[in-house]
């Protein structure tokens, strides 16, 4: 590839980047069951080290990059607010890493203790150029005012941390250039990310890739990016001079890299740690001249590194059965874990995942088992009209047959409660197209995280093709006093079920509802959003669950593939058809 930005000659030589991302806090293996699973449980930190260090073997100059999404996912994470996952990991000797959305999800503070300054709990080589801290102006209430003046323009660059690290590796100079998400995880409070802000990276990206190439001199230039591949893949194809991406955020899957126009090559890898990416780079006078790409599965073929394993063992005993087993604190709302995560409180009919491709029924940006199972114990629980959840990517896959707390808790890893409350039908419609949007618009860069909401007691059309706010159709809402399903009522009310936290009282699912209630105990505790699944898997008949499937029916398939890999989500968005 010819860099016209790079200066005179430069270096030669070989790099292999090791690439890992969006683990979220998955310390032991799971099933695949999706349509590309071979029937073999994949992932597991302790096979991922021995794949690691093969590499490394075999690649005497080699980086190991983390993409983010890593401290949150499971109890592990979530109990010890990252420390299971920092602790294990720790041991990998990460080279450098760029922070996921959700590792600000136990507030700013913590990120910092976690990943800036001279000595923190992760010596990864955190790197973001679009992470900054607010101003005063921006809020007043900043726990940071010593870090930027009173307007953005007084201290324009005044960043959280590095917006790129140099390695200089197998005679060549890397300039490694990080960006995190365009947003905070604000569904569990406004105030997560209080005193930082984001960027959507479209001012940094040509920033830094003038200073990399012209004033570092760079040979070769990785970014290193959590704002998603279909993102990643707009600001490529819009700047020319970056070599290589590694993505992360939208849990795609790229067996084959994709190629920009511009050159730029770009992968990403699953999720949950059961896809690890081996990319060979050749620099021949400071310029990409070959490269070659190795996909691993990281499945049971793959002995478990034995140093490694013991650690997880460690980390992990506090929170199975056993005389070490102790009831951590959910430090979102304060209730204790209640029972070991390896305990079995249900079982499934269905595979229960959100995970499918765009191709297969119930993509999974529409709807996913998994959702349907939760929006059905929510609205249960809550005797409510409407139970509903967000689109979150992150989760597990559960086969027919037993539920265990851990499952649970990779299903709902951020400490909500459950709370019902009133709201009318306008603004279920809203919340509905503002996720489709969110999710299917053709501008990229305006995607506000995650797919469609689901719900239990509703029923859909969605036409991906429609215009912005005329995607969804035909909504109905079930009618438990007549047992049918009607037409939604704009002007109607509906009791609704999905989460509540403290810190943002008057909203459910952030958003405005009346008359709100959180579920409680017999003994009016408030029960954490896990205990209350695990109620709903106790009040049916064999504690065994057999959700509805396919609520929300596609009125048109999502478009076919744009670079040769199934998508999850379509990267390019879906045009409004003329």
């Amino acid at each position: 590839m010819s860099i016209p930005l790079s200066a005179a000659a430069g270096n030669s030589g070989q790099v292999t980047l090791i690439h890992i991302g969006d683990i979220h806090g998955h310390l032991i293996a799971r099933p695949n069951l999706r349509s590309d699973g071979t029937g073999r449980m994949e992932g597991g930190v302790a096979r991922m080290y021995t794949k690691i260090q093969e590499i490394r073997h075999k690649e005497k100059n080699s980086l190991l990059i983390n993409t983010g999404d890593t401290i949150q996912g499971s109890a592990e994470a979530m109990f010890t607010r990252g420390d299971a996952l920092i602790e294990v990991l720790n041991h990998f000797k990460i080279d450098v890493f760029t922070p996921g959305n959700w590792e600000f999800v136990y507030g700013t503070e913590r990120f910092l203790e976690l990943f800036a300054g001279p000595s923190p709990k992760a010596p990864w080589n955190a790197v973001s150029a679009n992470l900054y801290y607010s101003s005063i102006s921006e809020d007043p209430t900043t726990p940071y005012p010593d870090k930027t003046g009173l307007f953005p323009s007084e201290r324009p660059n005044e960043r959280v941390i590095p917006p790129y690290v140099i390695k200089n590796v197998g005679g060549l100079k890397i300039g490694v250039l990080g960006f995190t998400t365009d947003r905070g995880p604000q569904v569990v409070g406004k105030t997560v990310v209080k005193g930082f802000k984001f960027s959507k990276g479209d001012a940094e990206i040509k920033e830094f890739i003038k200073i990399l190439r012209t004033q570092e001199k760079v040979d070769l230039l990785v970014m290193i990016s959590e704002l998603g591949l279909a993102n990643n893949i707009r600001l490529a194809e819009a700047n020319e001079g970056v070599d290589v991406i590694l993505s992360s955020d939208m849990h795609e899957v790229t067996r084959k890299p994709v190629v920009t126009k511009t050159g730029t090559i770009i992968v990403e890898e699953g999720q949950d740690g059961t896809v690890l990416g081996e990319l060979r780079l050749t620099v021949d006078n400071g310029k990409l001249k070959n490269w070659d790409w190795k996909f691993h599965t990281i499945d049971t073929r793959i002995p478990e590194n034995e140093m490694i394993a013991k650690e997880v063992m460690r980390v992990r005993k506090s929170f199975v059965a056993g005389p070490d087993f102790k009831q951590h604190v959910n430090p979102f709302n304060g209730t204790l874990l209640p029972r070991p995560i390896d305990t079995v409180v249900g079982n499934t009919q269905v595979a229960l995942h959100r995970s499918n491709f765009s191709h297969e029924n119930m993509p999974a940006v529409i709807e996913g088992s998994s959702h349907d199972f939760l929006t059905d114990a929510f609205r249960a629980q809550g005797d409510t009209d409407i139970g509903a959840l967000r689109g979150f990517r992150y989760g597990t896959h559960v086969p027919p047959g037993p539920i265990k707390m851990e499952d649970l808790y990779h299903f709902i890893p951020i400490g909500p409660m459950i709370a019902r409350g009133n709201i009318n039908g306008k603004t279920l419609v809203d919340q509905i197209e503002n996720a489709a949007d969110g999710s299917l618009n053709p501008a990229v860069n305006e995607w506000t995280g995650g797919w469609l909401f689901n719900f239990s007691g509703v029923t859909m059309d969605i036409n991906p093709y429609a215009a912005r706010g005329a995607r969804a159709a035909n909504i109905k809402i079930f009618n438990r006093k007549n047992n049918a399903w009607e037409a939604l009522k704009p002007e109607g009310t509906y009791s609704y079920a999905a989460y509540y936290y403290t810190r943002d009282p008057d909203l459910i699912n952030v958003i405005p509802a009346t008359d709100i209630k959180v579920l409680k105990d017999e003994k009016g505790a408030n029960l954490d959003g896990v205990e209350v699944v695990v109620r709903y898997l106790q009040s049916l008949p064999n504690k065994t669950v057999n959700p509805t499937l396919n609520r929300i029916r596609l009125v048109k398939p999502l478009p076919a593939d744009t670079f040769g890999n199934p998508e999850i989500q379509p990267w390019r968005g879906v045009t409004p058809a003329p």
